[in-house]
């Protein structure tokens, strides 16, 4: 599986350690960015580029990390298609994955714990969607989704 990862200068520390973890999880990663250490950079650019690339490679998987992950979230969610959660701990994790079939995983630089990724991201990357009446809810995410993409066209 291919996993698109993007953090901006905030997040840069925690992607190099996140980009080790899942090439010994044998995932094939591509890096969006930032690629420099300090290099100031605007969130919004790679959040896009990395829940674009998710959304139209339906076998793959996006992380994202910035300061608090929020904004990482936020932009990501605009991209139809891409279904961002962000997670402070395994936990959380594992329900994005099972109760929302979430594609893009967002982690904060400041508030994540860098002893917890490895957990973290295993338990994300291996949770299976649950189905069930969470599809339901997520057909009913889609439809709201496509509404308001035709709306807004």
């Amino acid at each position: 599986m291919k996993v698109y990862i993007g953090a901006d200068h905030r997040g840069f520390n925690f992607k190099k350690g996140i980009i080790s973890i899942l090439e010994e999880m044998h995932y094939d990663v591509v890096d969006v960015g930032v690629h420099e250490k300090g290099k100031i950079c605007d969130y919004p650019k790679i959040g896009y580029k990395v829940a674009k690339a998710v959304s139209q490679d339906k076998d793959s998987r996006g992380i994202l990390i910035c300061l608090s992950g929020i904004g990482q979230t936020i932009i990501a969610n605009k991209v139809r298609g891409a279904y961002a959660a962000l997670c402070y701990n395994a936990r959380t994790a594992v329900l994005s994955r099972k109760h929302n079939n979430a594609n893009v995983l967002v982690l904060s630089g400041r508030f994540g714990k860098k002893n917890e990724l490895r957990n973290i991201i295993e338990k994300w990357m291996t949770t299976p969607f649950e189905g069930g009446r969470h599809k339901r809810r997520m057909q009913q995410i889609k439809r709201f989704e496509q509404k308001e993409c035709r709306e807004n066209q």
